[in-house]
């Protein structure tokens, strides 16, 4: 009781002790105030006229999400073994229905929805649900498209997308933190057919990403990497990177961030023959999901502007990231990096953790916590 009191006095010195117009940082008082398995939503600071709510709750490890037909949303996880479908019935954007497409996979991250199929990605398989919609209570069966990835673990857990000439791109991450692989299949973004065939490297000297997209005019593909760990606690960045063409290669293990040079790799390297990052983000955030907003809802200037979810940091001796990201985008090119959505984290302690996001019809936000094993929206009300 003394402690607690002393921490909200210690609260109320602080808050009126700053500065005029300072934005006040929320805290909690007591480590008793943040349980596991509870969400504070009420300490999520947005911009203005922005609000969050819930969309879906109770999703064990609701991880990588894909938009189906008429607003249904297909989720992946990674410690779990499912792949779901969420279902907003009636229209008020809560989802109401929650079926189990199939379960005993292996680390089922990935999910994309193309031309009627959900394509699925384990460690080293991708699979093809046909006619999805149509099947999906009725215990859908499943292709195998592609069975030729490492089945390597570590960094195993794949994103999944379409890009605009409708190939699939599957990215597959370094076996480690730190080394040069052997084989040209590791630290790469790979693509193929949907029916699996022509599969090859996109891109490489990547460590691992776990989300990406495209630029909606200039059809340019942008994605989040995250960084070595064991550096420090300042470096290096997480990069977001843009891969307008076939076979550009940036720098790891050589090289991290602008002009990073790796302790064990680097020394032999010049970070001038990579590609460098479009922006580097903060140090050890994991940026996983991104999006490039399109739609109506939110105020004009967020228009073909990028947000990032970051997942927040494992090993760092003060916790970063957990929150999403804003990164603004001028004439193709990354301009700055600022905060949109915070207060997962509260001091050290943490509540939720962003993964992925995703655009609804009505220009909404949807985006997955596999911490607090829920899916929010975010909208904007003038």
């Amino acid at each position: 009781m003394i402690r607690t009191i002393f921490s909200y006095l210690l609260g109320l010195m602080l808050f009126i002790s700053a500065p005029a117009g300072a934005q006040q940082e929320r805290t909690v008082n007591a480590p008793e105030d943040i349980q596991d398995g509870k969400l504070y939503l009420d300490l999520i600071e947005l911009p203005g006229g922005f609000q969050i709510d819930t969309y879906a709750t109770g999703l064990d490890d609701a991880r990588s999400m894909a938009k189906g037909p008429r607003g249904n949303i297909f989720v992946g996880n990674r410690t779990e073994d499912k792949v779901y479908l969420l279902r907003d019935t009636d229209g008020d954007f809560k989802a109401d229905e929650r079926h189990i497409i199939v379960e005993g996979l292996n680390m089922p991250n990935g999910v994309a929805y193309h031309q009627g199929n959900l394509y699925v990605a384990e460690v080293d398989r991708i699979l093809r649900f046909p006619d999805i919609m149509n099947t999906y209570q009725q215990d859908p069966s499943y292709q195998v498209i592609y069975s030729d990835y490492p089945t390597d673990r570590h960094h195993g857990w794949k994103y999944i997308a379409f890009g605009p000439q409708g190939k699939l791109y599957v990215p597959v991450g370094a076996p480690c933190n730190i080394c040069n692989p052997e084989r040209d299949i590791y630290a790469t973004i790979t693509r193929m057919d949907p029916d699996g065939s022509d599969m090859e490297i996109y891109a490489e000297g990547i460590r691992n990403t776990v989300g990406f997209t495209w630029h909606p005019e200039t059809q340019n593909l942008w994605f989040t990497d995250n960084g070595r760990d064991m550096l420090g606690d300042n470096r290096p960045p997480d990069e977001l990177n843009k891969a307008p063409q076939k076979g550009m290669h940036f720098g790891y293990p050589f090289c991290h961030g602008k002009d990073l040079p790796d302790p064990k790799f680097g020394d032999k390297q010049s970070c001038n023959k990579y590609t460098a990052p479009a922006q580097e983000l903060g140090p050890h955030v994991a940026a996983l999901g991104m999006i490039f907003y399109t739609g109506d809802m939110f105020p004009e200037k967020y228009q073909h502007q990028i947000l990032i979810a970051e997942h927040g940091s494992w090993n760092r001796s003060e916790k970063i990231g957990y929150r999403i990201m804003q990164v603004g985008v001028k004439d193709g090119e990354a301009r700055s990096y600022k905060p949109f959505a915070t207060g997962w984290l509260q001091g050290e302690q943490v509540w939720g953790r962003p993964v992925d996001l995703v655009q609804l019809h009505d220009g909404s936000l949807l985006v997955s916590d596999d911490y607090g094993n829920a899916i929010y929206r975010i909208t904007y009300q003038k």
